[in-house]
Formats: C-alpha cells, sequence, structure tokens
C-alpha cells in the first residue's frame, strides 16, 4: 500500500514538473510576440518607460493610424510592401513545393547513377548562410539586370527553399508504400494518375509542411531582400521596418504594429494547413 501511494505521489510530482517546465518555455516563447502586439498598441512614451511599464494604462490605434498615414505623417506605403511579399513569397513558394515534390519523388522512388552525390550536394546547399551569398547573389544580378525586381527575389527564394523541401518532401514520399501505386496501375490508372490520386493525397501532410516553412521564410527573410531590393514597388515588409529608423531616432511603436501585420498572414496559412499537419500520413494505407 505504501509503496503503491509513493508511486502515485511520485507520478503525480513529475507530471507537475512537466506542466511547470511547459509553461516556462511556452512562456520564454510567447511573452516576445505577445510584448510586440501590447507595443502596438501602446503610446510611444510606455514603450520607452524605464523600468518598464507591464501593466499598459492607455491602448490606442495611434500607431496603426500613422502607419497608413490617417495622422498626416506620410504614412509607410504599407499595402505595397504586403503586396510585394505576398506576390514574391506565394510564387516561390509554389514554384520550390512544385520542385521538391518532383525531386523528392524522384529521390524517393527511383534509383539513378549518382543518386548519394546529387543529394548530398544538394543538402550542402543548405549549409551556407543568406547573407553569404548576398554579395555574389547582388553582384550577378546586377549584371543580368534583375535588381530590385519581383523577378530577381523569386529566383533567389526558390533557390534558398528547394534544397528543403525536396529532402522533406523525400522523406515523407519513403513513408507512402510502394503497393499504394503499383495497386493503382492494376486496377487501370497511369504512373502520373497514380501519383496524384493516389501518392499525392497521402504524402500531403509533408507537402503541407514543406509549404509553409517555404513560405514562412521567403515572407521573413531579411539579408538578401535588403540587399536586392531598392525601390518601394519592391521592397518586401521585413525591409520596409527601416522606414520607421531615422539618424537619431526608432520608431518603435510603428515597427511592432506593422510587425503585427506581418505575423498575420503566417498565423492564417497555419490556421488553414492545420488539419494536413495533424493528419495520418498513411491514411488509407494498405489493409493486411
Amino acid at each position: 500500500m505504501t509503496t503503491d501511494r509513493t508511486h502515485r505521489n511520485r507520478k503525480r510530482a513529475l507530471r507537475i514538473a512537466h506542466f511547470i517546465g511547459l509553461f516556462i518555455a511556452m512562456s520564454i516563447i510567447c511573452i516576445p510576440g505577445l510584448w510586440i502586439v501590447l507595443n502596438s498598441f501602446r503610446p510611444t512614451v510606455e514603450i520607452m518607460a524605464k523600468p518598464p511599464v507591464w501593466i499598459p494604462n492607455e491602448l490606442n490605434l495611434d500607431h496603426y493610424r500613422a502607419m497608413f498615414g490617417g495622422n498626416g505623417q506620410g504614412g509607410v506605403p504599407v499595402l505595397t510592401y504586403f503586396r510585394n511579399s505576398m506576390v514574391i513569397s506565394v510564387t516561390s513558394t509554389i514554384i520550390a513545393l512544385l520542385v521538391g515534390m518532383g525531386g523528392g519523388y524522384a529521390f524517393a522512388r527511383y534509383r539513378f547513377k549518382g543518386k548519394a552525390a546529387l543529394f548530398v550536394g544538394l543538402m550542402a546547399t543548405r549549409a551556407v548562410p543568406g547573407v553569404a551569398l548576398s554579395l555574389p547573389l547582388f553582384i550577378l544580378f546586377a549584371r543580368i539586370g534583375i535588381i530590385d525586381t519581383h523577378f530577381g527575389m523569386i529566383l533567389a527564394y526558390v533557390a534558398m527553399n528547394v534544397p528543403f523541401t525536396v529532402w522533406l518532401i523525400d522523406g515523407f514520399f519513403r513513408q507512402v508504400p510502394r503497393e499504394l501505386a503499383e495497386a493503382a496501375e492494376i486496377d487501370g490508372c497511369t504512373r502520373w494518375q497514380a501519383f496524384w490520386r493516389v501518392e499525392f493525397p497521402v504524402a500531403r501532410a509533408g507537402i503541407a509542411s514543406a509549404g509553409i516553412f517555404a513560405f514562412l521564410t521567403s515572407w521573413n527573410e531579411y539579408a538578401l531582400a535588403s540587399q536586392l531590393t531598392r525601390s518601394v514597388y519592391s521592397k518586401t515588409m521585413p525591409v520596409g521596418l527601416l522606414d520607421f529608423t531615422s539618424e537619431f531616432t526608432l520608431n518603435w511603436g510603428g515597427m511592432c504594429a506593422l510587425a503585427v501585420l506581418m505575423i498575420i498572414p503566417a498565423l492564417i496559412l497555419t490556421f488553414l494547413v492545420q488539419k494536413h499537419l495533424i493528419a495520418g500520413l498513411t491514411f488509407g494505407g494498405v489493409k493486411g
């Protein structure tokens, strides 16, 4: 009896410690984001206060009105930056996914000479940080005339995202039983139909994960965008944050407001595809 009670108390203590650890970890992760959202609604005086004002005394939309020109301060071209980011991120994500599906499927399903070396070489390109590529890309893009264009940014982000999408989608297709496609072909499907009607639906959770990663990488990337864009008509939202800086001051409230607008599309995308992320990868697989 005493042993059972001790065992239950130990399990209860471990469970409590587990929840406390999760709470601390989630607080560390979430508090900075919550602080940005809160600062976007607070006056500058409270944002700059020392010691920090943890409980706001006043909440308003002044920073958002100023950002859109509502207070007669010129306003930042947020809608243009948003359109640029959306066009570049969505287009580069779609292209990276299409290439990633083709490459990942080929690596997962076919054998060809130099397959291992090609795969390792493709993955090695991910080891090069984007900052190190900014100068070579700037020189190359300047010579072919695609600096400060949507096409140049899309090309850079596709090259940056394709290795990861190939690697991730390859791993998911390896978990899809080959028997699914073989059974579909026996039933009269072509190889292409077997892929789209059988294998693709089973692996869509992995493809959705790769799409989220590619989109967020393009949406949040700053180093390359700051070097390869110059005008309002090509700047993305991360680069647009610099519009809130001047020689002697920083508009923290405006920067936080724009950061909140940057977060919203990422949250919406995650919400839309969450059911695919938690779906079983072999749902509807081969029956025993």
